[in-house]
């Protein structure tokens, strides 16, 4: 490298870098630097691959693959029997009754909880006196064990000396048999589950509601809307990517629950009245001991689930652009 000599003290002075020799450093150094943000990015994600993995994938496709055996878990060994729980799925009338429950359940969990939890939300956004215990209130059974719930409501529900059917004398309505009639015993389990599930809809549209920019309010009601045009044209759209994530996110918890049913009603009454598609998996596996039976409604369930979420996706993409 030259020197030259200073022009004040006399002493020499380094001259500038060549041009030639700064384009190779800034690539080193650009290169290292990517470098080491994509090995922070692996150290970071690599173990929740890692346990997702594990704990997620392996077991999916394990039940993919035990879908094709017939295997009674009590056994070490299983058969091979191809398509066959599959062809035997389709062909039971049981299973088309089952399908129906669980779409009858979740989609009533899905919307009840849903547009109860907003109507709360918008409810208790107010200033009003004690709102905080109330909100206590509403979230609190969420945090309850589902079994908890059950056997609480299997006294609120039972048609001799229960709450429901106190209300229903008083008012001079007919007492329906809750554990009898399959339609009722449906409609026992989905008023369960929304009210054990309420709270989670509610704290998160409340959540959603507290973040929502004034200056849209503001300039509504400057222009004269009024509070149901404010809540169509001003609230609705401002919580659709809200809506969009409780819309998954139920529909995964209601398609899951298992500990209400099993408490309430064992599935019944009447056969198979309000067994679900995750309670058949429970009979099959460890009451028939036909763990291949029990993989094979698991993977169709997971199917039916997978198509749902794509068109809830493209949908709510659809509504973004």
């Amino acid at each position: 490298m030259q020197t030259l000599s200073s022009p004040v003290d006399g002493h020499p002075a380094t001259a500038p870098p060549d041009p030639a020799e700064r384009g190779p450093a800034r690539r080193r150094a650009r290169a290292g630097g990517l470098f080491r943000e994509k090995a922070l990015f692996v150290a970071l994600v690599l173990p929740n691959l890692a346990l997702l993995g594990v704990f997620t994938y392996r077991p999916l496709l394990d039940n993919f693959r035990l879908s094709f055996f017939d295997w009674n878990i009590s056994s070490p060994t299983s058969t091979f029997v191809g398509a066959a729980n599959y062809v035997e799925w389709f062909g039971r009338d049981d299973s088309w009754l089952i399908l129906r429950n669980t779409g009858v359940f979740t989609v009533s969990a899905v919307v009840g909880s849903m547009v109860l939890g907003l109507a709360l939300a918008l409810l208790l956004d107010q200033q009003l006196i004690g709102r905080g215990i109330v909100r206590s209130a509403v979230f609190a059974p969420f945090v309850i064990a589902g079994a908890a719930i059950g056997v609480a409501f299997q006294f609120i529900f039972d048609p001799r000396f229960g709450m429901v059917s106190a209300l229903l004398t008083m008012v001079g309505l007919p007492v329906p048999d809750f554990y009898q009639d399959p339609d009722w015993a449906l409609a026992m389990i989905t008023l369960t589950y929304i009210w054990k599930n309420l709270g989670y809809s509610f704290v998160i549209y409340l959540a959603a509601l507290q973040a929502k920019p004034a200056e849209l309010y503001e300039a509504a009601e400057i222009d004269g809307a009024g509070r149901w045009t404010t809540f169509r044209s001003v609230t609705l759209p401002m919580l659709r990517p809200t809506t969009f994530f409780l819309s998954i996110t139920v529909m995964l918890n209601s398609l899951q629950v298992f500990d209400i049913i099993y408490v309430m009603t064992r599935g019944g009454p009447q056969g198979n009245a309000t067994t679900t598609m995750v309670f058949q998996v429970y009979q099959e596996t460890f009451q028939n001991f036909r763990a291949g039976y029990g993989a094979t409604v698991a993977t169709i369930m997971f199917l039916i689930l997978l198509v749902i979420t794509y068109l809830q996706v493209r949908v709510m993409d659809r509504n973004a652009r």
